[in-house]
Protein backbone atom coordinates (compact mmCIF):
# COMPACT_ATOMS: atom_id res chain seq x y z
CA UNK A 1 0.00 0.00 0.00
CA UNK A 2 1.17 3.38 -1.03
CA UNK A 3 0.84 6.11 2.08
CA UNK A 4 0.43 9.40 1.01
CA UNK A 5 2.82 12.35 2.92
CA UNK A 6 1.61 14.10 5.79
CA UNK A 7 -0.52 17.22 4.76
CA UNK A 8 -0.38 20.39 6.78
CA UNK A 9 -3.61 19.75 7.39
CA UNK A 10 -3.52 16.50 9.17
CA UNK A 11 0.15 17.50 10.66
CA UNK A 12 -1.97 20.48 12.43
CA UNK A 13 -4.52 18.05 13.39
CA UNK A 14 -2.40 16.10 15.66
CA UNK A 15 -0.48 19.17 16.66
CA UNK A 16 -3.98 20.34 18.14
CA UNK A 17 -4.02 16.30 20.13
CA UNK A 18 -0.96 16.48 21.58
CA UNK A 19 -0.82 20.23 23.05
CA UNK A 20 -4.29 19.86 24.27
CA UNK A 21 -3.28 16.27 25.47
CA UNK A 22 0.04 17.15 26.85
CA UNK A 23 0.73 20.60 27.23
CA UNK A 24 3.84 19.79 24.14
CA UNK A 25 3.88 21.67 21.38
CA UNK A 26 5.27 20.49 17.79
CA UNK A 27 6.67 22.76 16.06
CA UNK A 28 6.77 22.78 11.71
CA UNK A 29 10.30 21.50 12.32
CA UNK A 30 8.64 18.03 13.85
CA UNK A 31 6.48 17.62 10.72
CA UNK A 32 8.88 14.62 9.45
CA UNK A 33 8.95 13.25 12.84
CA UNK A 34 5.35 12.94 13.48
CA UNK A 35 5.40 11.10 9.80
CA UNK A 36 7.88 8.80 10.39
CA UNK A 37 6.50 7.64 14.13
CA UNK A 38 3.24 7.02 12.55
CA UNK A 39 3.70 5.37 9.57
CA UNK A 40 3.85 2.11 11.05
CA UNK A 41 0.67 2.24 12.49
CA UNK A 42 -1.45 3.72 9.28
CA UNK A 43 0.38 0.49 7.86
CA UNK A 44 -0.83 -1.78 10.76
CA UNK A 45 -4.64 -0.68 10.17
CA UNK A 46 -4.23 -0.38 6.77
CA UNK A 47 -5.27 3.53 6.09
CA UNK A 48 -4.12 5.13 3.35
CA UNK A 49 -3.87 8.52 4.94
CA UNK A 50 -3.09 9.95 8.54
CA UNK A 51 -6.61 11.53 8.17
CA UNK A 52 -7.82 8.67 8.46
CA UNK A 53 -6.17 7.26 11.52
CA UNK A 54 -6.20 10.65 13.29
CA UNK A 55 -10.11 9.87 12.84
CA UNK A 56 -9.46 6.13 13.93
CA UNK A 57 -7.99 7.54 17.35
CA UNK A 58 -10.65 10.09 17.82
CA UNK A 59 -13.66 7.65 17.17
CA UNK A 60 -12.69 5.65 20.57
CA UNK A 61 -13.01 2.50 17.88
CA UNK A 62 -9.38 1.24 19.32
CA UNK A 63 -9.33 3.17 22.92
CA UNK A 64 -5.56 1.48 23.22
CA UNK A 65 -4.74 3.57 19.91
CA UNK A 66 -5.10 6.81 21.55
CA UNK A 67 -2.03 5.97 24.13
CA UNK A 68 0.14 4.73 21.47
CA UNK A 69 0.05 7.69 19.62
CA UNK A 70 0.78 9.40 22.00
CA UNK A 71 3.39 7.45 23.24
CA UNK A 72 4.96 7.36 19.80
CA UNK A 73 4.55 11.72 19.56
CA UNK A 74 5.68 12.51 23.25
CA UNK A 75 8.57 9.88 24.18
CA UNK A 76 12.12 11.95 23.70
CA UNK A 77 15.47 10.06 23.63
CA UNK A 78 17.55 9.88 26.93
CA UNK A 79 20.56 8.01 28.86
CA UNK A 80 22.53 7.17 32.07
CA UNK A 81 23.88 10.38 33.78
CA UNK A 82 22.69 12.70 31.37
CA UNK A 83 24.44 16.21 32.26
CA UNK A 84 26.24 14.36 35.07
CA UNK A 85 27.09 17.82 36.99
CA UNK A 86 23.45 17.43 38.16
CA UNK A 87 24.68 14.09 39.69
CA UNK A 88 27.78 15.34 41.16
CA UNK A 89 25.85 18.30 42.56
CA UNK A 90 22.99 15.57 44.22
CA UNK A 91 26.00 13.65 45.50
CA UNK A 92 28.42 16.44 46.91
CA UNK A 93 25.55 19.42 48.06
CA UNK A 94 22.35 18.23 48.39
CA UNK A 95 22.69 14.73 49.99
CA UNK A 96 25.77 16.24 52.70
CA UNK A 97 22.78 18.45 53.78
CA UNK A 98 20.35 16.04 54.35
CA UNK A 99 19.77 15.95 58.63
CA UNK A 100 20.64 11.79 59.12
CA UNK A 101 18.07 9.38 59.02
CA UNK A 102 15.63 11.85 57.72
CA UNK A 103 13.88 10.14 54.94
CA UNK A 104 15.00 11.24 51.59
CA UNK A 105 12.85 11.61 48.31
CA UNK A 106 13.32 12.44 44.72
CA UNK A 107 11.13 12.64 41.54
CA UNK A 108 11.83 12.30 37.67
CA UNK A 109 8.98 14.39 36.28
CA UNK A 110 9.59 13.07 32.74
CA UNK A 111 11.33 9.77 33.60
CA UNK A 112 11.05 8.85 29.43
CA UNK A 113 12.24 5.18 29.72
CA UNK A 114 13.75 5.31 33.13
CA UNK A 115 18.00 6.18 32.31
CA UNK A 116 17.14 9.22 34.67
CA UNK A 117 15.62 7.74 37.89
CA UNK A 118 17.93 4.86 37.79
CA UNK A 119 20.92 7.50 37.65
CA UNK A 120 19.63 9.14 40.17
CA UNK A 121 19.02 5.83 42.63
CA UNK A 122 22.26 4.53 42.20
CA UNK A 123 23.64 8.05 43.57
CA UNK A 124 21.36 7.58 46.44
CA UNK A 125 22.24 3.83 46.97
CA UNK A 126 25.76 4.63 47.40
CA UNK A 127 25.03 7.30 49.52
CA UNK A 128 22.53 6.23 51.55
CA UNK A 129 22.45 2.61 51.23
CA UNK A 130 19.66 1.06 52.54
CA UNK A 131 18.42 3.42 54.54
CA UNK A 132 14.88 5.38 53.87
CA UNK A 133 15.07 7.00 50.47
CA UNK A 134 13.17 6.19 47.16
CA UNK A 135 12.84 7.63 44.00
CA UNK A 136 9.44 8.37 42.17
CA UNK A 137 9.62 8.24 38.29
CA UNK A 138 6.62 9.11 36.15
CA UNK A 139 5.52 9.75 32.36
CA UNK A 140 3.02 10.31 30.35
CA UNK A 141 3.38 7.42 28.06
CA UNK A 142 2.68 4.02 29.26
CA UNK A 143 4.90 2.49 26.85
CA UNK A 144 8.29 3.69 28.00
CA UNK A 145 6.92 3.47 31.25
CA UNK A 146 6.75 -0.41 30.92
CA UNK A 147 10.09 -1.12 29.30
CA UNK A 148 11.82 1.38 32.66
CA UNK A 149 10.22 -0.71 35.31
CA UNK A 150 12.51 -3.70 33.88
CA UNK A 151 15.21 -2.39 34.71
CA UNK A 152 17.11 -4.32 31.61
CA UNK A 153 18.93 -2.53 29.02
CA UNK A 154 21.00 -3.12 26.29
CA UNK A 155 25.03 -2.49 26.91
CA UNK A 156 25.27 -0.01 24.95
CA UNK A 157 23.27 2.39 26.87
CA UNK A 158 25.85 1.65 29.67
CA UNK A 159 28.65 3.90 27.83
CA UNK A 160 27.78 6.79 30.20
CA UNK A 161 27.10 4.97 33.88
CA UNK A 162 30.41 5.67 35.72
CA UNK A 163 32.53 2.90 36.33
CA UNK A 164 31.69 2.36 40.16
CA UNK A 165 28.12 2.43 39.56
CA UNK A 166 28.28 0.37 36.97
CA UNK A 167 30.17 -2.62 38.85
CA UNK A 168 27.74 -2.15 42.13
CA UNK A 169 24.14 -1.78 40.60
CA UNK A 170 24.14 -3.12 37.05
CA UNK A 171 24.33 -7.07 36.45
CA UNK A 172 25.86 -8.27 33.18
CA UNK A 173 23.95 -10.11 30.78
CA UNK A 174 25.01 -14.14 30.19
CA UNK A 175 23.69 -16.57 27.56
CA UNK A 176 20.97 -15.12 26.03
CA UNK A 177 20.54 -12.12 28.12
CA UNK A 178 24.11 -11.81 26.65
CA UNK A 179 24.45 -7.42 25.33
CA UNK A 180 22.10 -6.47 27.65
CA UNK A 181 22.31 -5.59 31.57
CA UNK A 182 19.96 -5.30 34.94
CA UNK A 183 19.56 -2.78 37.62
CA UNK A 184 20.75 -4.92 40.64
CA UNK A 185 17.40 -5.10 43.34
CA UNK A 186 18.89 -2.50 45.80
CA UNK A 187 18.27 0.31 42.99
CA UNK A 188 15.43 -0.95 41.44
CA UNK A 189 13.25 -1.34 44.40
CA UNK A 190 13.81 1.99 45.58
CA UNK A 191 12.13 3.49 42.33
CA UNK A 192 8.76 3.79 41.87
CA UNK A 193 6.93 3.92 38.12
CA UNK A 194 4.09 5.80 37.89
CA UNK A 195 1.93 7.25 34.79
CA UNK A 196 1.49 11.08 35.34
CA UNK A 197 0.38 13.68 32.66
CA UNK A 198 2.39 17.32 34.15
CA UNK A 199 -0.41 18.92 32.33
CA UNK A 200 -3.86 17.93 34.30
CA UNK A 201 -3.69 18.42 38.22
CA UNK A 202 -1.36 15.74 40.38
CA UNK A 203 -2.19 12.75 42.06
CA UNK A 204 -1.26 12.18 45.91
CA UNK A 205 2.20 11.85 45.92
CA UNK A 206 3.53 13.47 48.97
CA UNK A 207 6.57 15.80 48.99
CA UNK A 208 10.16 15.83 47.68
CA UNK A 209 13.78 16.73 48.45
CA UNK A 210 15.02 16.98 45.23
CA UNK A 211 12.73 17.27 41.99
CA UNK A 212 14.21 16.83 38.32
CA UNK A 213 12.41 18.13 34.99
CA UNK A 214 14.81 18.23 32.41
CA UNK A 215 14.76 17.76 28.83
CA UNK A 216 10.70 18.47 28.34
CA UNK A 217 9.77 22.32 29.20
CA UNK A 218 11.32 23.14 25.51
CA UNK A 219 8.31 21.40 24.30
CA UNK A 220 5.70 23.73 26.09
CA UNK A 221 4.98 27.36 25.08
CA UNK A 222 5.51 29.91 28.35
CA UNK A 223 1.73 29.66 29.75
CA UNK A 224 1.89 25.45 29.63
CA UNK A 225 5.48 26.35 31.79
CA UNK A 226 4.33 28.00 33.97
CA UNK A 227 1.16 26.09 35.05
CA UNK A 228 3.53 22.88 35.13
CA UNK A 229 6.59 24.22 37.04
CA UNK A 230 3.68 25.69 39.75
CA UNK A 231 1.84 23.01 40.02
CA UNK A 232 5.29 20.42 40.87
CA UNK A 233 6.48 23.11 43.01
CA UNK A 234 3.89 22.33 45.23
CA UNK A 235 5.03 19.28 46.10
CA UNK A 236 8.82 20.54 46.48
CA UNK A 237 10.00 20.81 50.71
CA UNK A 238 10.73 24.34 51.54
CA UNK A 239 14.87 24.27 50.92
CA UNK A 240 14.15 22.13 48.32
CA UNK A 241 16.37 21.65 45.20
CA UNK A 242 14.34 21.77 41.37
CA UNK A 243 16.93 21.24 38.62
CA UNK A 244 16.14 21.29 34.99
CA UNK A 245 18.39 21.11 32.17
CA UNK A 246 21.34 23.33 30.95
CA UNK A 247 19.42 24.47 27.67
CA UNK A 248 16.39 25.42 30.09
CA UNK A 249 16.02 28.41 32.80
CA UNK A 250 12.93 29.23 34.99
CA UNK A 251 13.54 32.60 34.29
CA UNK A 252 10.37 34.69 33.70
CA UNK A 253 8.43 30.94 34.74
CA UNK A 254 8.39 31.56 38.46
CA UNK A 255 9.60 34.03 41.67
CA UNK A 256 8.93 31.16 44.03
CA UNK A 257 12.57 29.67 43.50
CA UNK A 258 16.04 31.18 44.09
CA UNK A 259 18.91 30.27 41.57
CA UNK A 260 21.59 28.32 43.31
CA UNK A 261 23.97 28.31 39.98
CA UNK A 262 22.85 27.57 36.26
CA UNK A 263 19.79 24.51 35.63
CA UNK A 264 19.60 24.13 39.76
CA UNK A 265 16.95 26.30 42.16
CA UNK A 266 15.98 26.58 45.24
CA UNK A 267 13.00 26.69 46.87
CA UNK A 268 13.33 29.11 49.95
Amino acid sequence: MDLCAITDREFASFQTFVYRTAGISLSPAKKPLVSGRLMKRLRHYGLPTYKDYFQLIMSGQEPAELQTALDLLTTNETYFFREPQHFDFLRDVILPEQRPGQPFRAWSAACSSGEEPYSIAMVLADRLGESAWDVLASDISSRVLDQARSGHYGMGRADKIPQRYLSAYCLKGVGAQAGTFLLDRSVRTHVQFMSINLNHALPHIGTFDVLFLRNVMIYFDLETKRQVVDRLLDTLKPDGYFLVSHSETLHGITDRLKMVRSSIYRKP
